[in-house]
């Protein structure tokens, strides 16, 4: 089999490091909670190699790459329809997938918010997902609030699962190298099934608070609702760093109570 070429276009950088692909798969643990698991981008297969020794999972891979497809239909023929060459970003899980599962990946880095987004859209489904990312990017996902890192992606997805951030991936273990450090990290579905607030509006609140994160929340959240129609509460001197995800709970509650009174 001839080697699959790395794709600038595709934010392709191959893993190498035998050892921290095994490391990666390892870190898939609540299997309890599920027994199927898609990989994202496999290229090569050296998570794959891993993942299809583990006898508690059902391995299904996609890569939207038809160079990497068809190197990886060749190494594992037994895998039939469980390999597909398509976008994860469009895939219907519900289609595949009848029951919970998880996701595991060396993610293109172009994509990677999208990426969590679509896990976050499809949160019932996704119990967990253990995922390499560029280093920054781990970092604000686990980023608690009051620091500089923390942000709208930290907040969503907090909101729904435990993030922990697991270890840090130096550029030289990777084919082509990328230029910044990479890092793993794990998302662990928690009990919320839906926020104590108008989801909807939590969404709005947040994404306000954050695209002017160093105004306080009253002249953030005047995006969603005027600022006389505000009252006293603490939270609209605070800045959004500085909540936590229940704060927001709260203070969309608040926001909701003063738009119904208006």
């Amino acid at each position: 089999m001839s080697l699959v070429k790395a794709k600038k276009h595709l934010g392709q950088h191959f893993l190498t490091d035998k050892g921290i692909a095994n490391r990666i798969v390892e870190s898939l643990i609540n299997t309890d909670k599920y027994n199927q698991v898609l990989e994202v981008g496999p290229g090569m297969g050296i998570l794959s190699d891993f993942l299809l020794q583990r006898k508690d999972l059902q391995t299904y891979l996609i890569d939207i790459d038809t160079e990497s497809f068809h190197f990886l239909n060749e190494k594992y023929p037994e895998l039939g329809d469980r390999l597909i060459n398509g976008d994860f970003l469009k895939l219907d899980f519900d289609a595949i997938f009848p029951d919970k599962f998880a996701i595991i990946g060396n993610f293109p880095y172009n994509i990677s918010s999208q990426i969590l987004f679509k896990i976050l859209d499809n949160r019932n489904k996704v119990v967990e997902m253990v995922g390499m990312f560029q280093k920054e990017v781990a970092q604000r996902c686990a980023s608690p609030a009051g620091t500089k890192d923390y942000g709208i992606l930290s907040v969503f997805l907090q909101a729904y699962y435990k993030i922990e951030y697991l270890f840090t991936v130096k550029p030289g273990t990777f084919n082509p190298p990328p230029k910044v450090h990479s890092a793993v990290i794990r998302l662990t579905r928690n009990e919320v099934e839906t926020l104590d607030c108008d989801e909807k509006l939590f969404w709005r609140v947040v994404k306000a608070g954050f695209n002017q994160r160093r105004k306080t929340l009253r002249n953030a959240v005047s995006a969603v609702m005027p600022k006389d129609k505000m009252d006293d509460h603490i939270y609209f001197e605070k800045r959004a760093e500085q909540l936590t995800v229940d704060d927001f709970v709260k203070l969309t509650q608040h926001v909701s109570e003063l738009m119904a009174k208006a």
